[in-house]
């Protein structure tokens, strides 16, 4: 009984090693709310492109930063829901079935 738990659980480990992995590939874009700043984030955090637009140089450098700011922050957030969003179905699919802990 606890040596087949084992194996379920050593193989959900690693679906969940495999999906972390897989996340580094879904890409996901987040724009300021003018759509002077885009960024492209993966799932997992790691930032892989900026694009600013011409009209930036209308703003003044406190306006750029919160702008940059609050385009990375959406941006982040958006790509820690997606993670968890992946963990979590990954879990529910591959975790044995403990008795009292459902």
């Amino acid at each position: 009984m606890f040596g087949n738990m084992m194996e379920k659980l050593q193989k959900a480990q690693q679906e969940m090693e495999d999906t972390k992995k897989q996340l580094n590939h879904v890409l996901l874009d987040e724009k300021s709310p003018d759509g002077s700043i885009e960024v492209e984030i993966t799932a997992n955090g790691t930032l892989k492109k900026i694009n600013f637009s011409k009209e930036l140089s209308e703003y003044d450098a406190e306006e750029l930063e919160d702008l940059l700011i609050l385009t990375l922050n959406k941006a982040i957030e958006r790509a820690n829901n997606t993670k968890e969003q992946e963990l979590a179905r990954v879990a529910q699919t591959s975790m044995p079935n403990i008795p009292g802990l459902s």
